[in-house]
C-alpha cells in the first residue's frame, strides 16, 4: 500500500490548520490510516496552483498513494478546478478522500464524478453568497452615510519606509521616481 498524504489549507491566519489537522488524524485513528507526511499552508485559493502548494503534492504522490483533505473547498476556487484536479489524481491511480463530504474516490466512475462536480458546485456557489452578502451590507452601510474604507490622510506603514532617507537624497539630486525605484531594486514605481 502507498503513503497517505494530507492536505491542510487555510485562507488566512484567522483561521486555524490545528482543527482541519485533528479531524484527519481522527479520521486516520478509526479508519487504521497512518499519515505520512501534512502539507499545510495559510493562503487564499486565488493564488496559483504553486503557490498553494497543490504542485508540490502533486509531485509527492505516486500510483496507489492516498490523498486527504478536510473539504473540496480546500482543493480550489472553482469547480473547474477542482473536477480537473481529482481526475489528474484519479487518473494516476490515486484515491482521494475528502472528509466533510464523506467522499472516498479511488476509481473513475460516474458517481464520483457526479459527487465531485456537485460538491465543488455548491462550495463555490457558498463562496459566492458570502461575497454577495458581505457587498450588499457594504452597499447598505454606504447609503447610511457612512465613510467606508480608511479616512483620507491615513499615514501607514510602506515598504519604502525603511529607505525613506535614500529616497529624498535620490530625489534630491533630481532622479525620477522609476530610478530611483531601480536604484532600490524594487520591481515597481508606481507607489513610490
Amino acid at each position: 500500500m502507498g503513503k497517505t498524504i494530507a492536505y491542510l489549507r487555510a485562507s488566512t491566519d484567522k483561521q486555524d490548520l490545528n482543527n482541519q489537522k485533528l479531524e484527519i488524524l481522527e479520521f486516520a485513528r478509526r479508519k487504521g490510516l497512518c499519515v505520512d507526511d501534512f502539507v499545510q499552508i495559510t493562503m487564499s485559493s486565488r493564488k496559483t496552483l504553486k503557490q498553494r502548494r497543490i504542485d508540490e503534492v502533486l509531485e509527492m504522490l505516486d500510483e496507489a498513494d492516498t490523498l486527504i483533505v478536510t473539504e473540496l473547498s480546500r482543493l480550489g476556487r472553482s469547480t473547474a478546478e477542482v473536477i480537473s484536479l481529482v481526475n489528474a489524481l484519479v487518473s494516476r491511480d490515486i484515491r482521494v478522500i475528502i472528509l466533510k463530504n464523506n467522499l472516498d474516490i479511488s476509481q473513475h466512475d460516474m458517481n464520483s464524478k457526479i459527487m465531485i462536480t456537485l460538491f465543488s458546485l455548491f462550495a463555490e456557489l457558498e463562496r459566492d453568497l458570502i461575497s454577495l452578502r458581505t457587498k450588499e451590507a457594504l452597499a447598505a452601510k454606504k447609503s447610511q452615510g457612512q465613510i467606508l474604507g480608511k479616512p483620507k490622510g491615513t499615514i501607514q506603514k510602506s515598504k519604502f519606509d525603511k529607505d525613506i532617507e535614500r529616497i529624498k537624497e535620490l530625489l534630491a539630486y533630481g532622479l525620477s521616481v522609476r530610478k530611483i525605484s531601480k536604484v532600490l531594486g524594487y520591481t515597481s514605481h508606481i507607489a513610490l
